[in-house]
């Protein structure tokens, strides 16, 4: 049974109150912390290997050390969250929000003692009403006890629904109260982020896991996961499952016994047979049902080319249309594009296009490697992932299903039934999730 790292406690208590979450040994990490000199905080950090949680999975310990001394950099310094959600098939942070708030709010007031930022900002998707809301309860508690605030302030700040801004520097204009689009790098936020200050920026989990860390101390931390994934992940598991569910796993597991585990994913109902996954939300690469003996882990979906990603596991049954599939990501991130960069605005809007008279028979086969060329096109040719990794995505499609794709070349699509309206209509609907009732197990 996993060791709970992040969700720790919800078993059998209400952490979303202060006097549960310090009942079960909430915000003793803290002064635990502010007895360290901050680079101490950041050293422990760094030996804990953890890495981001949000998808790019860059140490944590190491992008906070990139943060200038007050001395060498007068300007205020500050942390800010991403808690902006939006990858579709990825609902954890949901759950971190509305179950462990105080968790997460103790990382905040750790993290924000580790670079010496007085001021940190929740930037949290504008849907997310009621973990909103529990959050700002949560925060109303703190205001009783002024010793744990240590004269930090902390500001909720709601999105307007753009995916874009779930990119760091796009978050960082949005809440400088601009139009949401990436920046260009160097500067990176650490040296010029916020208001052209030095920066933070980490994910929810990511945040949500440092109290204990400090805990438990690096060494113990370290025992869990494997090589280049220690500690534990939230992994969202949705589509065709039996148990859609937040489950808190260690790295290495393998991603078959995430689908049709008992205590996990349950297998695929209604006796059909998996046909494909989506290992790390909808902007990673696409594995087929017999690449699913593997590790979920780094390293391991390192070697099948894909990612961990935002970990959120969607399983597709054999009933699902790879073209259908196709139309419903593209035109996704056609949607959410900000436009700022050429390829991405005009090639997911080419790659729709392709898809489209894929799905109406209406095609050629030189359309088909026409797609190819446009993913290939805008891959590695914009300022953000956004562009890269729809590409990425929609041509892992055509290259593991190619024959699927041919047969839509006569006659349109064979797939009658395909199931997508159930699993990933909220693709195209522009809700971003694909499981938004779902709970967390302890597995």
């Amino acid at each position: 049974m996993t060791k709970l790292i992040v969700m720790a406690g919800t078993e059998d208590r209400d952490l979303s109150k202060l006097a549960e979450y310090e009942a079960v040994g909430g915000y003793a990490s803290l002064p635990k912390a502010r007895a360290l000199a901050p680079a101490a905080v950041i050293d422990e950090l760094k030996a804990s290997e953890l890495r981001g949680r949000g998808g790019a999975f860059f140490p944590t310990g190491l992008k906070w050390s990139f943060v200038p001394k007050p001395d060498q950099n007068p300007n205020p310094h500050y942390l800010v969250i991403n808690a902006d959600e939006s990858e579709p098939g990825s609902f954890k942070d949901n759950e971190i929000l509305s179950r462990v708030p105080h968790r997460f709010i103790e990382g905040c007031l750790i993290t924000a003692h580790a670079v010496e930022a007085k001021h940190v900002y929740i930037y949290i998707r504008g849907e997310y009403l009621e973990p909103y809301e529990i959050l700002v309860a949560a925060l109303e508690e703190l205001k009783a006890r002024p010793e744990l605030l240590g004269g930090v302030t902390i500001v909720v700040h709601r999105g307007a629904g753009a995916y874009i801004c779930g990119e760091e520097t796009a978050l960082l204009d949005s809440l400088e109260g601009k139009r949401g689009q990436p920046r260009t790098k160097p500067p990176f936020p650490a040296v010029a982020g916020l208001y052209a200050s030095p920066t933070v920026v980490n994910n929810v989990e990511t945040i949500a896991t440092v109290p204990a860390i400090l805990e438990l101390g690096s060494a113990e931390y370290l025992k869990l996961g494997v090589e280049n994934s220690r500690g534990t992940r939230l992994v969202s598991v949705s589509g065709h499952v039996e148990n859609g569910a937040n489950f808190e796993i260690e790295p290495g597991i393998q991603l078959r016994e995430l689908i049709y585990g008992e205590q996990y994913g349950g297998g695929i109902p209604n006796g059909r047979t998996l046909k494909a996954v989506i290992p790390g939300g909808s902007s990673t690469v696409i594995l087929t049902a017999d690449e699913i003996d593997v590790g979920y882990d780094f390293d391991s979906l390192k070697t099948l080319n894909t990612a961990m990603g935002s970990a959120g596991v969607i399983a597709l049954d054999d009933r699902v249309c790879m073209v259908q599939l196709g139309i419903r990501v593209s035109e996704f991130y056609e949607h959410e594009s900000c436009g700022k960069c050429t390829p991405c605005r005009e090639g997911t809007r080419w790659m729709t296009t392709i898809l489209r008279k894929l799905e109406a028979g209406e095609a050629s086969e030189g359309e088909l490697d026409l797609l190819l060329s446009v993913c290939d096109r805008i891959n590695g040719k914009c300022l953000c992932p956004l562009g890269d990794t729809a590409a990425m995505a929609v041509a892992s499609y055509v290259d593991k299903f190619r024959a699927e794709f041919v047969a839509h070349l006569d006659g349109g699509c064979p797939h009658h039934d395909s199931p997508l309206e159930g699993v990933l209509a909220p693709i195209a609907q522009h809700a971003h999730h694909l499981g938004s009732a779902a709970r967390l197990v302890h597995a």
